[in-house]
Protein backbone atom coordinates (compact mmCIF):
# COMPACT_ATOMS: atom_id res chain seq x y z
CA UNK A 1 0.00 0.00 0.00
CA UNK A 2 1.59 3.25 -1.41
CA UNK A 3 1.28 6.26 1.65
CA UNK A 4 -1.20 9.32 1.10
CA UNK A 5 -0.23 11.08 -2.08
CA UNK A 6 0.97 14.12 -0.31
CA UNK A 7 3.92 15.95 -0.59
CA UNK A 8 6.36 15.29 2.70
CA UNK A 9 6.29 19.06 3.02
CA UNK A 10 2.92 20.32 3.40
CA UNK A 11 4.04 24.09 2.84
CA UNK A 12 4.03 23.50 -0.97
CA UNK A 13 0.76 24.34 -2.97
CA UNK A 14 -0.43 21.74 -5.71
CA UNK A 15 1.82 19.13 -3.64
CA UNK A 16 1.19 15.70 -4.52
CA UNK A 17 2.76 12.48 -5.85
CA UNK A 18 2.59 12.88 -9.81
CA UNK A 19 2.72 8.85 -10.11
CA UNK A 20 -0.26 8.05 -7.86
CA UNK A 21 -3.66 7.75 -9.25
CA UNK A 22 -7.08 5.72 -8.51
CA UNK A 23 -6.74 2.21 -7.93
CA UNK A 24 -2.81 2.33 -7.26
CA UNK A 25 -3.67 1.91 -3.43
CA UNK A 26 -3.01 5.57 -2.72
CA UNK A 27 -5.30 7.82 -0.70
CA UNK A 28 -6.98 11.04 -2.88
CA UNK A 29 -4.82 14.00 -2.55
CA UNK A 30 -7.31 16.53 -1.63
CA UNK A 31 -6.44 20.10 -1.17
CA UNK A 32 -6.93 22.17 2.47
CA UNK A 33 -5.43 24.49 4.52
CA UNK A 34 -1.81 23.41 3.39
CA UNK A 35 -2.72 24.26 0.20
CA UNK A 36 -2.56 28.30 1.18
CA UNK A 37 1.03 27.99 2.56
CA UNK A 38 4.05 28.54 1.17
CA UNK A 39 7.71 28.06 2.19
CA UNK A 40 9.69 31.62 1.97
CA UNK A 41 11.73 32.29 -0.57
CA UNK A 42 13.93 34.27 1.58
CA UNK A 43 13.92 34.89 4.98
CA UNK A 44 12.93 32.88 7.99
CA UNK A 45 9.20 31.95 8.64
CA UNK A 46 9.91 31.68 12.50
CA UNK A 47 11.18 35.21 13.07
CA UNK A 48 8.60 36.25 10.72
CA UNK A 49 11.17 37.92 8.57
CA UNK A 50 10.80 36.75 5.09
CA UNK A 51 9.41 36.70 1.43
CA UNK A 52 6.71 34.16 0.09
CA UNK A 53 5.24 33.63 -3.08
CA UNK A 54 1.75 35.51 -2.17
CA UNK A 55 4.46 38.40 -1.63
CA UNK A 56 5.79 37.99 -4.69
CA UNK A 57 2.49 37.93 -6.62
CA UNK A 58 1.22 41.46 -5.10
CA UNK A 59 4.71 42.82 -5.63
CA UNK A 60 4.12 41.64 -9.32
CA UNK A 61 0.81 42.60 -9.45
CA UNK A 62 1.22 45.98 -8.58
CA UNK A 63 4.13 47.08 -11.21
CA UNK A 64 1.92 45.02 -13.72
CA UNK A 65 -1.05 47.53 -12.98
CA UNK A 66 1.42 50.86 -12.62
CA UNK A 67 3.56 49.69 -15.67
CA UNK A 68 0.12 49.57 -17.79
CA UNK A 69 -1.57 52.58 -17.04
CA UNK A 70 1.90 54.52 -16.81
CA UNK A 71 1.99 53.47 -20.90
CA UNK A 72 -1.48 53.73 -21.22
CA UNK A 73 -1.26 57.28 -20.10
CA UNK A 74 2.35 58.36 -20.81
CA UNK A 75 1.77 60.01 -23.99
CA UNK A 76 -2.07 60.97 -24.08
CA UNK A 77 -3.53 61.30 -27.64
CA UNK A 78 -7.12 62.69 -28.69
CA UNK A 79 -7.87 59.94 -30.94
CA UNK A 80 -6.65 57.33 -28.21
CA UNK A 81 -4.56 54.03 -29.47
CA UNK A 82 -6.04 50.46 -28.14
CA UNK A 83 -3.82 50.18 -25.16
CA UNK A 84 -5.10 53.84 -24.19
CA UNK A 85 -8.53 52.94 -25.07
CA UNK A 86 -8.91 50.01 -23.00
CA UNK A 87 -7.17 51.49 -19.83
CA UNK A 88 -9.74 54.68 -20.60
CA UNK A 89 -12.23 52.35 -21.01
CA UNK A 90 -11.38 50.49 -17.34
CA UNK A 91 -11.31 53.94 -15.69
CA UNK A 92 -14.36 55.40 -16.85
CA UNK A 93 -16.43 52.26 -15.69
CA UNK A 94 -15.34 52.61 -12.18
CA UNK A 95 -16.04 56.51 -12.47
CA UNK A 96 -19.06 56.79 -13.76
CA UNK A 97 -20.38 53.60 -13.43
CA UNK A 98 -19.30 53.34 -9.29
CA UNK A 99 -18.58 56.57 -7.65
CA UNK A 100 -20.82 58.67 -9.81
CA UNK A 101 -23.83 56.47 -9.27
CA UNK A 102 -22.65 55.67 -5.53
CA UNK A 103 -21.27 59.19 -4.14
CA UNK A 104 -22.03 61.73 -7.36
CA UNK A 105 -20.47 63.70 -9.06
CA UNK A 106 -19.39 66.55 -7.11
CA UNK A 107 -18.96 64.41 -3.84
CA UNK A 108 -17.38 61.36 -5.53
CA UNK A 109 -14.66 63.04 -7.84
CA UNK A 110 -11.60 63.43 -5.63
CA UNK A 111 -12.42 59.54 -4.27
CA UNK A 112 -12.06 58.51 -7.86
CA UNK A 113 -8.32 57.71 -8.20
CA UNK A 114 -8.53 55.63 -5.08
CA UNK A 115 -11.63 53.44 -5.80
CA UNK A 116 -9.87 52.97 -9.45
CA UNK A 117 -6.76 51.88 -7.62
CA UNK A 118 -8.44 49.72 -4.95
CA UNK A 119 -10.74 47.67 -8.41
CA UNK A 120 -7.81 47.00 -10.63
CA UNK A 121 -5.97 46.15 -7.34
CA UNK A 122 -7.67 43.45 -5.83
CA UNK A 123 -9.06 42.48 -9.67
CA UNK A 124 -5.07 41.62 -10.33
CA UNK A 125 -4.88 40.08 -6.65
CA UNK A 126 -7.58 37.35 -7.51
CA UNK A 127 -7.10 36.64 -11.43
CA UNK A 128 -3.08 35.25 -10.52
CA UNK A 129 -5.48 32.17 -9.82
CA UNK A 130 -5.59 31.12 -13.25
CA UNK A 131 -2.40 32.09 -14.56
CA UNK A 132 -0.29 30.06 -15.63
CA UNK A 133 3.27 29.05 -13.26
CA UNK A 134 1.36 31.71 -10.39
CA UNK A 135 -1.77 29.96 -10.08
CA UNK A 136 -2.67 31.37 -6.67
CA UNK A 137 -5.45 34.36 -5.90
CA UNK A 138 -3.51 36.68 -3.11
CA UNK A 139 -6.81 37.40 -1.99
CA UNK A 140 -6.91 34.03 -0.87
CA UNK A 141 -4.99 34.88 2.28
CA UNK A 142 -6.81 36.87 4.58
CA UNK A 143 -4.40 39.26 5.26
CA UNK A 144 -4.76 41.07 1.85
CA UNK A 145 -8.32 41.81 2.16
CA UNK A 146 -7.89 42.93 5.79
CA UNK A 147 -5.55 45.26 5.25
CA UNK A 148 -7.62 46.67 2.17
CA UNK A 149 -10.82 46.66 4.67
CA UNK A 150 -8.96 48.70 7.01
CA UNK A 151 -7.88 51.21 4.67
CA UNK A 152 -11.42 51.83 3.64
CA UNK A 153 -12.34 51.62 7.40
CA UNK A 154 -9.97 54.82 8.36
CA UNK A 155 -11.18 56.99 5.26
CA UNK A 156 -14.74 55.75 6.76
CA UNK A 157 -14.02 56.93 9.91
CA UNK A 158 -11.85 59.90 9.55
CA UNK A 159 -14.09 61.33 6.76
CA UNK A 160 -17.26 60.55 8.83
CA UNK A 161 -15.42 63.11 12.37
CA UNK A 162 -14.18 65.83 9.24
CA UNK A 163 -17.57 65.96 7.71
CA UNK A 164 -20.27 65.84 11.02
CA UNK A 165 -17.67 66.31 14.09
CA UNK A 166 -18.33 63.99 17.29
CA UNK A 167 -21.85 64.17 17.74
CA UNK A 168 -22.69 63.43 14.48
CA UNK A 169 -20.27 60.78 14.08
CA UNK A 170 -22.07 59.42 17.08
CA UNK A 171 -25.52 59.44 15.28
CA UNK A 172 -24.07 58.36 11.86
CA UNK A 173 -23.05 54.90 13.36
CA UNK A 174 -25.46 54.63 15.29
CA UNK A 175 -27.50 55.29 13.04
CA UNK A 176 -29.86 57.38 15.58
CA UNK A 177 -33.00 58.38 14.71
CA UNK A 178 -35.58 59.64 17.45
CA UNK A 179 -38.84 58.59 15.73
CA UNK A 180 -38.13 54.93 16.87
CA UNK A 181 -38.65 55.54 19.92
CA UNK A 182 -38.93 52.52 22.74
CA UNK A 183 -36.48 50.36 20.26
CA UNK A 184 -33.84 53.20 19.89
CA UNK A 185 -31.43 52.20 22.39
CA UNK A 186 -31.46 48.62 21.17
CA UNK A 187 -31.30 50.11 17.25
CA UNK A 188 -28.52 51.99 18.37
CA UNK A 189 -26.44 49.40 19.83
CA UNK A 190 -26.99 47.26 17.38
CA UNK A 191 -25.97 49.83 14.69
CA UNK A 192 -23.08 50.54 16.53
CA UNK A 193 -21.32 47.25 16.86
CA UNK A 194 -22.34 46.66 13.05
CA UNK A 195 -20.70 49.55 11.68
CA UNK A 196 -17.41 49.60 14.17
CA UNK A 197 -16.64 46.05 14.36
CA UNK A 198 -18.61 43.95 11.91
CA UNK A 199 -18.09 46.13 9.35
CA UNK A 200 -14.04 46.00 8.40
CA UNK A 201 -14.12 42.32 9.01
CA UNK A 202 -17.39 41.42 6.67
CA UNK A 203 -16.28 43.72 4.02
CA UNK A 204 -12.37 41.33 4.02
CA UNK A 205 -14.17 38.47 4.63
CA UNK A 206 -17.16 38.63 1.44
CA UNK A 207 -13.45 39.10 -0.79
CA UNK A 208 -11.33 36.47 1.08
CA UNK A 209 -14.03 33.84 1.39
CA UNK A 210 -14.93 33.52 -2.38
CA UNK A 211 -11.25 33.83 -3.53
CA UNK A 212 -10.47 31.08 -1.23
CA UNK A 213 -13.41 29.01 -2.13
CA UNK A 214 -13.02 29.18 -5.68
CA UNK A 215 -9.34 28.31 -5.68
CA UNK A 216 -9.89 25.32 -3.70
CA UNK A 217 -12.65 24.24 -6.00
CA UNK A 218 -10.41 24.44 -8.97
CA UNK A 219 -7.19 22.48 -6.83
CA UNK A 220 -9.80 20.04 -6.51
CA UNK A 221 -10.91 19.20 -10.01
CA UNK A 222 -7.71 19.63 -11.36
CA UNK A 223 -5.46 17.05 -8.94
CA UNK A 224 -8.83 14.83 -9.68
CA UNK A 225 -8.13 15.27 -13.42
CA UNK A 226 -4.68 13.60 -12.54
CA UNK A 227 -5.47 11.80 -10.06
CA UNK A 228 -8.31 9.72 -11.91
CA UNK A 229 -6.26 8.59 -15.19
CA UNK A 230 -5.84 5.15 -14.73
CA UNK A 231 -8.25 2.29 -15.49
CA UNK A 232 -11.83 3.00 -15.81
CA UNK A 233 -11.11 6.14 -14.34
CA UNK A 234 -10.18 7.70 -17.90
CA UNK A 235 -14.04 8.27 -18.32
CA UNK A 236 -14.30 10.32 -14.50
CA UNK A 237 -11.24 12.32 -15.98
CA UNK A 238 -12.56 13.97 -18.20
CA UNK A 239 -15.77 14.79 -16.67
CA UNK A 240 -12.78 16.12 -14.25
CA UNK A 241 -11.24 17.83 -16.91
CA UNK A 242 -14.33 19.77 -18.25
CA UNK A 243 -15.29 20.72 -14.54
CA UNK A 244 -12.27 22.37 -14.34
CA UNK A 245 -12.25 24.36 -17.85
CA UNK A 246 -15.53 25.45 -16.41
CA UNK A 247 -15.04 26.52 -13.13
CA UNK A 248 -12.22 28.07 -14.62
CA UNK A 249 -14.32 30.54 -16.45
CA UNK A 250 -16.67 30.97 -13.59
CA UNK A 251 -13.31 32.04 -11.86
CA UNK A 252 -13.17 34.92 -13.99
CA UNK A 253 -16.74 36.04 -13.69
CA UNK A 254 -16.13 36.04 -9.79
CA UNK A 255 -13.10 37.27 -9.49
CA UNK A 256 -13.84 40.48 -11.71
CA UNK A 257 -17.32 40.42 -9.67
CA UNK A 258 -15.91 40.46 -5.93
CA UNK A 259 -13.06 43.16 -7.27
CA UNK A 260 -16.12 45.79 -8.32
CA UNK A 261 -18.44 44.22 -5.29
CA UNK A 262 -15.20 45.64 -2.89
CA UNK A 263 -15.17 48.94 -4.65
CA UNK A 264 -19.17 49.19 -4.50
CA UNK A 265 -19.02 48.68 -0.97
CA UNK A 266 -16.29 51.08 -0.44
CA UNK A 267 -18.13 54.13 -2.33
CA UNK A 268 -21.23 52.96 -0.15
CA UNK A 269 -19.35 53.56 3.04
CA UNK A 270 -17.61 57.15 1.75
CA UNK A 271 -21.21 57.99 0.79
CA UNK A 272 -22.53 57.33 3.92
CA UNK A 273 -19.67 59.43 5.69
CA UNK A 274 -20.61 62.21 3.56
CA UNK A 275 -24.61 62.27 3.82
CA UNK A 276 -26.02 64.39 5.91
CA UNK A 277 -28.15 62.56 8.86
CA UNK A 278 -31.07 64.28 11.10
Amino acid sequence: MKEPAVSADPTQVLAFETDCHIFDGCGFPAPGLHSFLFEPLWGDADSNVYFNKTMLLALLGSIVIVGFFWAAFRKPKVVPGKLQMVAEAGYDFIRRGVVYETIGKKEGEKYVPLVVALFFFVWMMNLWSIIPVAQFPVTGIISYPLVLALIVYILWVSLTFKRHGFVGFFKNVTGYDKSLGAVLPLSMTIEFFSNLLVRPFTHAVRLFANMFAGHTLLLLFTIASWYLLNGIGFAYAGVSFIMTVVMTAFELFIQALQAYVFVLLTCTYIQGALAEHH
